[in-house]
């Protein structure tokens, strides 16, 4: 499914409306705590803005429900943006209007404006016509650059590129399409996937669509809790899913059948809690054999022989795909299993692997280890990570012009 991409088009002169993925997190005064979304586009905005295009910025940011919020407005996002273009970044409170119809008339070549959040207007996850229709007057040309939303059938990613003759891919998202399809389409062996986070329901449809390609696979974090209880054996207090014991254990059946080696923790560390607050690092814990949780304790991350076992597992990959840290990477006492698979892909990485790691956590812990530019490619998706390696097909990628 070959895309036209912005390299093929001519920018100098067009007002370019580009669909970004501008959706940061932010902390509880409204400050933005990670910018790799902004980073992210800042290849295709250069490439706009020194080939004299005027590029007209959407995007939405969290979940105002159709309602404007002070909190949730983009301005914060237009300055951080104007720091990394090294220029000024025009703003709109509005993503339409005159106020905006205006700004754009007086826009000059190489220019570039941040419209408002988009998710002010319900009109906008509605993939209303009329809304799409008002969006599409701003720009000659239709940009796409937001992976993270391409699952979306809402306005910006679905409606609007319908009033476009030419509607195109930008380099963040053209690179997303490059590095997944080739873990769904022709993945190198051996071929290693890996699995945390806290629940298999999330990743479901991915790990049916990949098992039968891979030749490992290594399960942490929450969702190997549920593996072991379909295994009988009792985890304690550790978070898990009881409704999808009977899918992990036809994914066990499944892997057997496909003869994939299917590696489970052996030990991790506990915790004397039910609960999971920042307060359990002062708690007791204790590293023990996945067969010996205690009764009210934990699990909160894979164990050091676990970590041995996987690193040894992942040497002489040639494809690794990482979805889900294997533990609460955010407190530090449960990092430890996170970090050290980290380093694996690092190392192999630097043998020539190519590494795809997917889903905000797990792109934060790389960033938090240091270990973000030593990765082949960080998908900027969540659910449209997941869902393209489902073999799903995403909207905001399907209604893209064909080469």
């Amino acid at each position: 499914m070959p895309k036209r991409s912005l390299r093929d088009v001519e920018v100098k002169g067009r007002r370019v409306l580009v669909r970004v993925d501008f959706n940061v997190p932010l902390n509880e005064e409204g400050e933005i705590t990670d910018d790799r979304r902004i980073r992210a586009s800042l290849p295709t905005l250069r490439y706009i803005l020194e080939g004299k295009g005027k590029a007209i910025l959407i995007s939405h940011l969290g979940r105002p429900k159709g309602k404007p919020s002070r909190f949730l407005s983009l301005r914060s996002v237009a300055m951080r943006l104007g720091k990394f273009l090294d220029k000024e970044v025009l703003f709109e409170e509005d993503c339409i209007g005159e106020g905006v119809e205006k700004t754009i008339q007086k826009m000059g070549e190489g220019e570039c404006l941040l419209l408002e959040n988009l998710r002010f207007h319900p009109e906008e996850e509605m993939n209303d016509p009329e809304f799409s229709r008002k969006l599409s007057n701003w720009g000659d040309l239709y940009v796409n650059d937001a992976f993270g939303t391409a699952h979306r059938t809402h306005a910006s990613t679905d409606g609007v590129p319908h009033f476009f003759d030419l509607r195109v891919a930008g380099f963040l998202l053209e690179k997303e399409m490059e590095y997944l399809g080739r873990i769904l389409e022709n993945p190198e062996g051996p071929f290693v996937l890996i699995f945390g986070g806290a629940k298999i329901s999330d990743k479901l449809g991915l790990i049916e669509n990949l098992l039968q390609k891979a030749d490992k696979v290594l399960i942490g974090g929450g969702m190997a809790l549920t593996f072991l209880k379909s295994q009988g054996i009792d985890v304690g207090k550790s978070l898990m899913e009881e409704e999808m014991i009977e899918n992990a254990k036809e994914i066990l059946r499944k892997a057997g059948r496909e003869e994939v080696t299917l590696l489970l923790p052996i030990d991790c560390v506990v915790v004397n809690s039910g609960e999971v607050t920042p307060e359990i690092i002062h708690l007791e814990r204790k590293v023990v054999g996945v067969e010996a949780i205690p009764e009210s304790w934990m699990s909160l991350d894979i164990g050091p022989l676990t970590r041995r076992i996987f690193a040894e597992a992942l040497r002489g990959a040639k494809t690794i795909c990482w979805n889900g840290p294997l533990g609460v990477f955010e407190l530090e006492p449960f990092a430890s299993g996170t970090q050290a698979v980290a380093y694996a892909l690092a190392l192999e990485t630097e043998k020539g692997a190519v590494t795809v790691l997917g889903g905000g956590d797990t792109g934060a812990a790389c960033e938090k280890f240091g270990f973000s530019e030593k990765m082949s490619h960080i998908s900027t998706g969540g659910g449209a990570f997941l869902e393209f390696l489902a073999g799903k097909r995403l909207p905001g990628i399907t209604v893209l012009s064909d080469r």
